[in-house]
């Protein structure tokens, strides 16, 4: 069996169908759908074209990827997706809405969590905390505030979410009942210890010692990641032999994501020296632990 625990529905111009499709060309098992709300504040064309224009605002701004569209895939397709869903932590009441959404239409995964906002923000420690009462996983979206210039090595502002490291160990702290998911950019790049001097968003070359995500690991039980999108494979390929130590070490704890479509991260998992028992725990065992199968309809 293969969970694929990152995928989005109704984007890249992709419908519940086309989605299932590419699942069944790959011989994926199920999906986890996870939500991105986008408040106006945040709007970012760089996504516009991924975006479903069903949900356009008149002001031309768009809302990202609603609840309304994972649930009406799962209801369409209740035996091939779990829904997932992350309100606004800044929104009245987010933990009531969370709570509402698993109570009402079976939610089983807070996320995705991808916000302009610290990770460490009392409003989201609170929400975190009421997901891990609930049993559900937390998907976090991380990219830092800023990235080393290529010219100067000076740390310049840049587009981010969730904030650094730092603020990620906090709420694992905090919130030590809840299982998070690392996941993005700027989770992915901390697998080397010179994160920090890269001028790159997706950091390329050697992986240098004393990369922060082996500490995290070794000291947080409660952090998890998925192995979705381009920055964990980007991450992964930077050297085989240490990502295949890493798998292994922490093999309870990875997750099969893509956060797209497409075989190549499966092509580079079953390339690497893993035994079968970690590519089952990676594949699937883990997500059905995390989120023990549960078929029935989405209302």
């Amino acid at each position: 069996m293969i969970i694929d625990t990152h995928q989005h529905v109704r984007w890249h111009r992709r419908d519940e169908d086309g989605l299932v499709a590419d699942l069944d060309e790959h011989r994926i098992d199920r999906a986890w759908l996870l939500t991105w709300e986008n408040p106006p504040p945040e709007d970012t064309l760089s996504y516009l074209k991924a975006l479903n224009p069903e949900h356009l605002r008149p002001d031309g701004s768009h809302p990202g990827l609603p609840l309304s569209d994972v649930l009406a895939a799962c209801r369409r397709y209740p035996d091939r997706f779990v829904p997932g869903y992350c309100p606004d932590p800044r929104v009245s009441n987010a933990c009531v809405w969370f709570e509402n959404a698993v109570a009402m239409h079976g939610v089983r995964v807070c996320g995705e969590w991808k916000f302009r906002m610290l990770i460490d923000d009392p409003r989201c420690i609170e929400l975190f905390r009421v997901a891990g009462r609930l049993g559900c996983p937390v998907v976090l979206h991380l990219d830092p505030p800023w990235i080393a210039d290529r010219e100067t090595g000076k740390l310049t502002y840049q587009a981010w979410y969730g904030g650094t490291t730092e603020n990620l160990e906090r709420a694992l702290v905090a919130c030590p009942d809840t299982i998070f998911i690392g996941h993005a950019p700027g989770f992915w790049r901390e697998i080397s210890g010179d994160a920090d001097a890269s001028p790159e968003v997706y950091p390329s070359g050697p992986v240098a010692p004393g990369g922060r995500l082996f500490r995290l690991f070794e000291t947080h039980p409660n952090l998890w990641a998925d192995l979705s999108a381009g920055s964990a494979l980007h991450a992964l390929r930077r050297d085989p032999d240490l990502s295949a130590q890493l798998l292994t070490t922490f093999a309870d704890r990875f997750l099969f994501g893509r956060d797209y479509y497409g075989g190549d991260l499966l092509e580079f998992l079953h390339a690497l020296p893993l035994a079968s028992e970690v590519m089952e725990q990676v594949l699937s065992k883990n997500a059905q632990r995390l989120v023990p199968p549960r078929l029935g309809p989405y209302e």
